[in-house]
This record gives C-alpha cells, sequence and structure tokens, in this order.
C-alpha cells in the first residue's frame, strides 16, 4: 500500500491516549472499524481526562494523542513531546442542571449562570481530574470573576472521574454540571436533567490531534501513528466524523485545515 496509508506491513496497532468525551460519546466505536477496514490498523484506545491522556502521551505510552484543551497541547509541542498538532473537530460544552433550575441559570450566558450558582451555593459537580472540560470549566470560572478554589464549599463536589460519571452524579445529586454536549447525546441516565445554558462563544470546545515525538520516544510507530492521523484530517476521515449522529443529533463537526 502507497502514498497516504504506508503502515500495513510494519505496524498493526497503535495506542492513542485520548479524553473520556469521544470514548464515551460512542465516537471510536464508530469511526475506529472504518479506519481500520481502510488501513489494516488496530486502534487501542486509552481514555483519560486530557491532562491525564498528555501524561500518559509525555511517557511515551501512547503513539498518538486525541484531545481538547488547546494551552495544555501546545504546552506538550514546546516541551518537544509532540510532531505537530493538527485541528480535528469541534462540538461545544453545555451547562446541563436539573430542569427546575434552583439556581435560576438557564439562558445563553455561562458566566453568569456560574455567578448564579455560586451565589445561592446550589450544588455544581465538577470532573475535577485535570480533563479538556474540567480545563474549561475552570477557566470559565476564571472568567466570570470567580476564585472558586477560595469560594467553593460542600455545594461543589470534584468527584476526580470523567464525564458519564459526572453526569451520573449530577444526576443523583440534582446538580449542574459542565458537560461536552457529545457524551450528553450519547448519555442515557438523565434523569431529571436538562440543557440549561448553551450557545455562548465560551463554550467552544476544540479537538486535536498529535503524533507523539519519536525522537523523544523511539518506540512510537510513527508510520502507523501518521497514517491515523493523516486519516483523521483527510477528506474521508472527515466525512466519517461529520456522520456520527445519534437519534439525528450530529455530535462533532470536523474543521481540519480550516
Amino acid at each position: 500500500m502507497t502514498g497516504l496509508f504506508p503502515a500495513r506491513a510494519q505496524q498493526h496497532s497503535i495506542v492513542v491516549a485520548s479524553t473520556t468525551s469521544t470514548q464515551d460519546s460512542g465516537l471510536f466505536g464508530y469511526i475506529l472499524p472504518l479506519f481500520k477496514a481502510k488501513t489494516g490498523i488496530d486502534v487501542k484506545v486509552v481514555a483519560q481526562g486530557t491532562g491525564q491522556a498528555l501524561d500518559t502521551a509525555r511517557r511515551g505510552d501512547a503513539d498518538v494523542v486525541f484531545v481538547h484543551a488547546k494551552a495544555q497541547e501546545e504546552q506538550f509541542l514546546a516541551d518537544g513531546f509532540g510532531v505537530k498538532r493538527y485541528d480535528v473537530m469541534y462540538n461545544d460544552f453545555v451547562l446541563v442542571g436539573p430542569a427546575g433550575d434552583p439556581a435560576g441559570a438557564k439562558g445563553h450566558d455561562i458566566l453568569a449562570a456560574l455567578k448564579a450558582i455560586a451565589a445561592k451555593a446550589t450544588p455544581l459537580v465538577s470532573r475535577g481530574d485535570r480533563s479538556g472540560t474540567h480545563q474549561a470549566e475552570l477557566a470559565l470560572w476564571k472568567q466570570a470573576g470567580i476564585d472558586i478554589a477560595a469560594q467553593k464549599g460542600p455545594w461543589y463536589r470534584e468527584i476526580g472521574q470523567g464525564m458519564g460519571a459526572a453526569l451520573n452524579t449530577a444526576n443523583a445529586m440534582n446538580a449542574y454540571v459542565l458537560s461536552d454536549r457529545g457524551t450528553w447525546i450519547s448519555f442515557k441516565n438523565r434523569g431529571d436533567l436538562a440543557i440549561l445554558v448553551e450557545g455562548d462563544t465560551h463554550l467552544f470546545n476544540q479537538y486535536g490531534v498529535m503524533l507523539v515525538n519519536p525522537e523523544k520516544h523511539p518506540h512510537v510507530k510513527k508510520e502507523a501513528g501518521q497514517a491515523f492521523v493523516d486519516w483523521l484530517i483527510s477528506a474521508e476521515g472527515q466525512a466519517v466524523i461529520a456522520s456520527y449522529k445519534i437519534d439525528g443529533q450530529q455530535l462533532f463537526f470536523p474543521n481540519a485545515g480550516r
């Protein structure tokens, strides 16, 4: 095989350190069989929060990293651990909470919503796991003018777990939680939870992919890893990502090279 996918003969499996949202949303279950059919390459996913996924890649325990915290990704590159970063796709974050909305957070202004939740000390679940979603949440508190480390109390519940677990905890506690839209759409145990804030530009959620630098870790499967990166950002890979839907709703919007 030549051209975009030269790796079939050399390396038949790679490890991709990625986020819980790409796994929990069902995206990988949809796209990876298509990639394997195209290239013969198996992809083994280690699904963690973005911070943990980048740490896994720093240790050389992954060939590719596919995450969603651009500042951390750019630091990873600056430190020499990645070869090049590519935008792959985006969606958005949403604030989910009890349909009765005890904090009065509902609307299109996430910063006003967080101020209302903090002012009323209404229960809120935080991933607390250094994930891209957790980093986005912390940045939103800061933009809202709230020092959450100083102001958090019993109402602010950090669980140190992934998005599915955070949504389950929010359902059990009747609490608010920041979620990526993809995991929310695929989440079935909603109970009384509903989207209360969406459509704010602060909630944009970009995903990027990088090959782990083989100069740092010579065992990195660079041909097969690069084949996966190239496929994700190719017209074919982008079309596959766009075609992934649940109940007619598109979960991710490809934007490689834009």
